[in-house]
């Protein structure tokens, strides 16, 4: 039971909910989230299983939401969980006078995160802070908005926009919506929130939780496995003996064809050009030589390629075969 589950998080439960109520059903004690969604959002959540929590920080950061956002409507927390602290009416408003104002929330954008939420502040969550009364100064931060779509549009005396969102880590859809609303100088809240894609897991492929509990009782759930949900990541082999010794923990001399000899046609994954010195690299055992290409076996863990006196070494970073 060690890999990646691709779970759908219902309303109303924290992301640490979920995680506990998967260490119960699973019976693990190592469980663990890519990536926290409020609770009243619904959708993907990343949940590593065993020895796959190591392997979380690696999972691509990038991630999709389809949001309603309710314009003319103010909350304390920028969504439809916290008080309405001030409304007016927006029926004036029109998709065509809106979508001008949208371009300014693509690309790279500056955002304060909601008072709302997990981030820390001296130690202290901004959650904590606003429920005990205090008023944090929350830092300014950048984010990044790869697209900006515009799904549907509800007039009304507080009319509605549906949008998918894709962006970088870090992005708060509620403060878009907040964003969004003071620029239009009406004020605006999130209605609702759905993440379609997160860490390259999708939404069509999640599991309820009553989902797994019943592919459990069936005998038939199958976590993801790590090298699946890492195929973003350049892969090498290593012969046997080479990786018996990465495991534990040796770093081993870098040559080329510890990556030119891997066989992505037979393994189905993508092989991007090697930047060894910027970025992980997924680690391999070799499995057996087909039509002199060499197939990808055990997976191993994450190595990076480091510089030293004598040249460039494949370094362990997070060894998961063997521990």
């Amino acid at each position: 039971m060690e890999g990646f589950l691709n779970l759908n998080k219902p309303a109303g439960w924290t992301s640490h909910d979920c995680v506990a109520k998967v260490r119960r059903i699973l019976h693990l004690k190592r469980v663990g989230h890519g990536g926290t969604l409020d609770p009243a959002a619904t959708g993907v959540l990343p949940i590593a299983l065993g020895k796959a929590t190591k392997l979380l920080q690696y999972l691509p950061q990038d991630k999709t939401y389809t949001a309603t956002i309710r314009l003319g409507v103010r909350t304390t927390t920028d969504d439809l969980e916290g008080e309405v602290i001030a409304t007016q009416s927006a029926a004036g408003l029109t998709l065509e006078k809106v979508l001008p104002y949208l371009e300014q929330f693509e690309g790279k954008i500056k955002q304060v995160p909601p008072i709302y939420s997990a981030i820390q502040v001296k130690g202290k969550r901004l959650y904590d802070l606003a429920r005990a009364g205090f008023t944090a100064q929350v830092p300014e931060r950048t984010v990044k908005i790869y697209q900006l779509k515009v799904l549907a549009w509800h007039p009304g005396e507080f009319p509605e926009l549906e949008v998918e969102i894709a962006c970088g880590a870090g992005t708060y859809i509620r403060a878009i919506a907040r964003d969004l609303g003071t620029t239009l100088n009406t004020g605006g809240t999130l209605a609702s929130l759905t993440r379609s894609q997160s860490s390259g897991f999708r939404l069509t492929d999640s599991l309820t939780l009553a989902e797994l509990t019943q592919q459990l009782q069936q005998g038939i759930f199958v976590p993801v496995l790590p090298a699946t949900a890492l195929q973003h990541l350049p892969a090498v082999i290593l012969p046997a003996e080479s990786a018996l010794r990465w495991c534990q923990g040796q770093r081993l001399p870098w040559q080329e064809e510890m990556s030119q000899s891997y066989d992505v046609a037979a393994e189905g994954i993508e092989l991007s050009s090697i930047n060894p010195k910027s970025q992980a690299l997924r680690v391999h055992q070799e499995n057996e030589t087909w039509c002199n290409r060499t197939k990808a076996g055990k997976f191993l863990g994450i190595g990076q390629v480091i510089s030293s006196e004598g040249g460039l070494l494949l370094a362990p970073q997070t060894v998961f075969a063997g521990r």
